[in-house]
């Protein structure tokens, strides 16, 4: 394992990042016990990996308390990075403060995740999500009083508009608050509409990307575009891929089946497993790029870290990228590339994760938000479930 500056810092992360959405049972299937997850850390812990990415909401908050367990024997080691915005397991989404952006579900969230971590301070809080609402100047003075008061080490923004960063960074250079030292974006070898914005933000300003949802919530492992797909074990998106159902997403996803099919041609000429090329691919990217995997199983662990023993030639680099091209349009082109489908809706590779009903809870249309001039398109039906069966953003 090597590791790698986080941005404009002096931090040093393990080249892959450890996601810890699926520590837990609350979400059914999809998680793993705490035995399993126990050996899970372990397993990254060994390989050299100290970098962990968790959140208040994974798991209805059950992640933060598992890996608070685990990290406490030898907390100084590990890089913790949690997050704040989504309302969590103890709000039941009808409070219109216990969610979003401002300071004072900031103060409330932090606190609880302290808690459930067991530690007196978090290495790198993200915010979660863009919510169109608090003010730029509001989350940085929040943020930079958590930093002074040692309660966190650095700041990060997930989902969050290259405009917004850029902005926000040049104020807190201004004012002597604290930097974002890295965002946290949808990136895969099926997502790829961030780059035009994202990779000249990040060299720029030095701002490290760390790629949520690195194996598009498991499309990105070719398993997808095999035959005989084995249903006995949880299969995230079985229902997106199927003709029958018309998911909402289907459309999109046929597109990245589509996609995946040249990559898994590529990958079997290099004779490593679809999800090692997949990581692989981002980790060799010429801007600072840490991808975030999650596994349920340890046996899917060692195969992830895999992607740590080897290195694509130029050539292979060349095909990956023209094959998986088609990535860097929009899922959503009326609503622009990411974060804007993200904010509007969510992503096929979380087919239920529902961004809106998570940043508002209940009472979106309750709140009255002068700053967003232009309404969204798209709305889920009020009678589908706000709960995602499963999150890694």
């Amino acid at each position: 394992m090597k590791y790698k500056l986080l941005g404009r810092s002096g931090l040093r992360v393990s080249e892959l990042c450890l996601g810890c959405a699926t520590f837990g049972t609350n979400w059914g299937s999809i998680g793993s016990d705490k035995r399993e997850s126990g050996l899970i850390f372990d397993t990254f812990v060994e390989a050299g990996g100290n970098f962990f990415d968790t959140s208040n909401r994974y798991q209805e908050s059950q992640s933060e308390e598992f890996l608070g367990t685990f990290i406490h024997a030898n907390r100084d080691r590990h890089v913790l990075a949690t997050k704040y915005s989504l309302f969590d397991g103890f709000s039941d989404g009808n409070d219109p403060n216990a969610c979003g952006n401002h300071r004072k579900n900031l103060m409330r969230s932090v606190e609880g995740s302290l808690k459930r971590l067991k530690t007196d301070y978090i290495d790198l809080l993200w915010i979660h999500i863009y919510d169109y609402t608090t003010p730029i100047e509001e989350i940085l003075r929040g943020l930079d009083d958590l930093v002074r008061q040692g309660k966190i080490n650095y700041v990060g923004a997930s989902n969050f508009p290259a405009w917004w960063l850029s902005r926000a960074n040049t104020m807190a250079e201004f004012q002597g608050w604290t930097r974002f030292i890295a965002t946290q974006v949808e990136y895969s070898i099926v997502e790829r509409s961030c780059e035009p914005e994202f990779l000249p933000l990040a060299h720029e300003m030095d701002i490290a990307l760390v790629a949520w949802s690195a194996l598009a919530g498991g499309m990105a492992t070719g398993k997808y575009n095999e035959r005989g797909l084995d249903l006995s074990q949880p299969q995230r998106l079985v229902d997106e891929v199927s003709t029958e159902k018309r998911h909402y997403w289907h459309d999109m996803t046929a597109r990245n089946l589509a996609i995946m099919d040249n990559v898994v041609k590529i990958a079997e000429q290099t004779g490593r497993p679809t999800s090692q090329v997949s990581l692989r691919w981002l980790m060799q990217q010429p801007v600072v790029t840490v991808p975030v995997f999650s596994a349920r199983t340890v046996d899917q662990c060692i195969e992830d870290l895999g992607a740590c023993d080897f290195e694509l030639t130029r050539e292979q680099m060349h095909a990956l990228t023209a094959a998986s091209a088609p990535a860097v349009s929009s899922i959503m082109p009326s609503a622009g590339p990411y974060p804007y489908p993200m904010l509007e809706y969510g992503s096929p590779a979380l087919p239920e994760f529902y961004s809106r009903g998570l940043l508002f809870g209940n009472i979106e249309d309750q709140i009255v938000n002068h700053r967003r001039l232009l309404p969204y398109q798209y709305h889920r039906p009020a009678a589908a479930p706000t709960q995602p069966a499963s999150v890694q953003v």
